[in-house]
């Protein structure tokens, strides 16, 4: 059913405990966050409602400054997203990259700081790595109508429907190719982030079936696991609003979904990338980027389109070919 071995994925994740509990900290103290900045902001609002002379003005005010709490930290959250990307995420992908190929890693804390060592030397600036992140994932959008979606698996006819709904949840599946690329980036230790991304995508493209296969499989794993982390958070996310001011019991649901989505952060997401750079790092050995698949990505994608243009400025404008066609 799929190419990739989940007690080889766990080991990884045990192997690789000081970034769980990293992982863990940021995550859950996002949820954190969240739980405080709503119930304060409903708790305001409870307050500023008792000078209103409609009867409900405090259960209205109460859930409007809930609503507002909660926007603030999302606000935090989309500015920090690229502090996440660079010390969180690629940080524990550099040391399980390492893993996968059998190299040893330091143990304890000190995997933080050798991971950290590794992401700078390749991205200096943070930034670089979100727009390399960001490029990378406008490009592989294309992949799966290259590759035919899955109308490559079932060429069933009358299934147009069908197929268009499990195209979306393909398209749903392919979350983390970014950071296999990533990955890729930092196995081959590459100097040029943009060039190697190029790559990547293109090997990718041209192992699409297998990848995509394996993508799905997996994300059936994990939506199943994550239903029902969501509704095991259900009951405390209730309690904590049964502190507060208000009738808030509809955010029971919004905070039940940060629940699981800190718990997916947490132990889900690195569970996942383990298990499908096992399936890419195979699949690519001894392989080459076939520039047929370059040339149909540049001319299907802006972003991928934009990656080129940002590997031939890395080169100066000297050092670049365009791949040339296969004979």
């Amino acid at each position: 059913m799929w190419d990739f071995e989940i007690g080889r994925s766990v080991s990884i994740m045990v192997r690789t405990w000081p970034f769980i509990v990293f992982r863990m900290i940021v995550y859950f103290g996002i949820t954190l966050a969240y739980i405080v900045a709503t119930g304060t902001g409903a708790s305001v609002g409870y307050g500023v409602g008792h000078i209103s002379t409609d009867p409900d003005g405090p259960l209205s005010f109460a859930m409007w400054g809930g609503v507002v709490g909660f926007g603030l930290v999302s606000i935090a959250v989309y500015w920090i997203r690229e502090y996440i990307l660079y010390i969180v995420k690629a940080g524990h992908i550099a040391v399980m990259v390492h893993l996968i190929d059998g190299q040893d890693v330091p143990d304890g804390q000190s995997q933080i700081a050798y991971a950290k060592e590794v992401v700078t030397h390749r991205f200096a600036e943070a930034s670089t790595l979100f727009i390399v992140d960001q490029l990378v994932k406008g490009a592989i959008r294309a992949v799966t109508g290259l590759i035919g979606g899955i109308a490559a698996f079932l060429p069933i006819p009358g299934l147009s429907g069908l197929v268009s709904f499990i195209n979306a949840v393909i398209r749903l599946s392919l979350t983390y190719v970014d950071e296999i690329i990533l990955g890729y980036n930092i196995r081959i230790n590459s100097s040029s982030p943009f060039e190697t991304a190029r790559q990547g995508v293109v090997l990718y493209a041209q192992n699409g079936k297998a990848m995509v296969k394996n993508a799905v499989w997996l994300s059936v794993i994990m939506w199943g696991v994550s239903f029902v982390i969501f509704l095991l958070m259900l009951a405390p996310a209730g309690a904590i609003l049964f502190l507060m001011p208000g009738q808030l019991a509809g955010w029971a649901f919004v905070l039940a979904i940060v629940f699981a989505w800190a718990f997916k952060a947490a132990f889900i997401e690195p569970f996942a990338i383990a298990c499908l750079m096992q399936v890419y790092f195979k699949a690519i050995e001894g392989q080459a980027p076939n520039p047929d698949w370059d040339r149909k990505l540049a001319e299907v994608s802006s972003k991928f389109r934009d990656l080129k243009d940002k590997a031939r400025a890395s080169f100066g404008g000297s050092r670049w070919t365009e791949p040339r066609p296969s004979t």
